[in-house]
């Protein structure tokens, strides 16, 4: 600390000081708050949607955002509200959205419709949906299903299951699904489909034993169609290369952090949950963050953590255009960009 010591001879100089003083901390706080201001003005303005509501499938970028990770890279962010009547895909090709979380095969039929999405970073490597049934119902295989009732959730979420049924030849009855397990649990279906990390994990808290189940992972069928991936529109790579590069950086960041630091990234989850006035439940939410670390982590041979393997994308391009999803699929370098800002 700065101390003045000063004898002053008349109180004219007592208050010519005072004055004096006064206007170098004004001058000194006007200073402070213009370059808070100015470093504010530098920040791009971006926005990311994506799939549903805030929960710890999400977590690297709220994470990203609570930490100020994105503001450290320049970024301004807005993480607007997904889920049900806010479509991640329609939000990225209408502008309301910069970047998007969509599932390949999203991304794959709307690239066939025209829409230039390209993929900048895959963060979940490997298909966590599941068809489960109750071991009692005697269904242990993908033909026992035939003619069974099956919920599947509709959109693009079906495209998996559906392709796998149409590889197997057999016919289900269709039944759709909610957001909810519960017309598994009271028997309405025979099988239901599941996300590893969310669903599977309700229905083992609903008081039903893992041993009583009976789990199909798509993924051990053939079907690995990797999952959450970041796509943007090619016209903001052109016009902003950068801030695609540095959205990318930060969102990777957020991620490394959540996982290293999972109490707190479970904290700034719930957060953006009661903020979204979305119901918390801090047991699921850890399951969900522990499963998205397998997840995300790329396996032996798969590349660095967000990138999009080649094999995998071809894998599921020529399966949805030999199946009639798509008539056709971009080579990978003009679908999947690839930037240094992988770890």
């Amino acid at each position: 600390m700065l101390r003045i010591a000063m004898s002053y001879k008349s109180p004219n100089q007592m208050q010519l000081f005072v004055r004096f003083l006064g206007i170098l901390l004004m001058f000194m706080f006007c200073s402070v708050y213009t370059q808070s201001a100015i470093a504010q003005t530098l920040l791009k303005k971006a926005s990311l949607i994506p799939l549903w509501s805030p929960q710890a499938q999400f977590a690297g970028y709220y994470v990203a955002l609570d930490k100020g990770i994105y503001a450290r890279h320049g970024i301004d962010m807005t993480i607007r509200n997904g889920g049900a009547g806010h479509s991640a895909a329609e939000s990225l090709q209408s502008g309301q959205a910069d970047f998007a979380v969509l599932w390949l095969t999203t991304a794959l039929q709307h690239r066939n419709a025209d829409t230039k999405l390209v993929n900048v970073s895959q963060i979940i490597q490997r298909s966590s949906m599941m068809l489960i049934s109750k071991k009692s119902s005697g269904i242990r295989t993908v033909e026992d299903m035939k003619g069974k009732k099956v919920g599947l959730w509709g959109g693009d979420l079906s495209i998996p299951p559906r392709t796998l049924f149409l590889r197997h030849g057999i016919a289900v009855k269709e039944v759709p699904l909610s957001h909810t397990v519960n017309l598994f649990l009271r028997g309405g279906i025979d099988v239901t489909s599941a996300m590893w990390y969310n669903e599977y994990h309700v229905i083992l808290n609903s008081g039903v034993d893992a041993e009583q189940l009976n789990a199909v992972f798509l993924s051990e069928q053939g079907m690995n169609f990797p999952e959450d991936g970041l796509y943007t529109l090619e016209k903001t790579i052109t016009r902003d290369s950068a801030l695609v590069d540095a959205f990318v950086s930060a969102s990777l960041e957020g991620w490394q952090y959540a996982f290293a630091h999972p109490d707190e990234a479970l904290e700034i989850v719930i957060k953006y949950m009661h903020l979204a006035q979305v119901p918390a439940n801090r047991i699921h939410q850890k399951w969900m963050l522990d499963r998205m670390q397998d997840l995300v982590k790329p396996g032996k041979g798969k590349g660095g953590m967000g990138t999009l393997n080649s094999m995998d994308y071809e894998a599921v391009g020529n399966t949805m255009q030999r199946e009639g999803l798509i008539q056709s699929y971009p080579d990978y370098t003009a679908f999947s960009r690839r930037s240094n800002a992988r770890p």
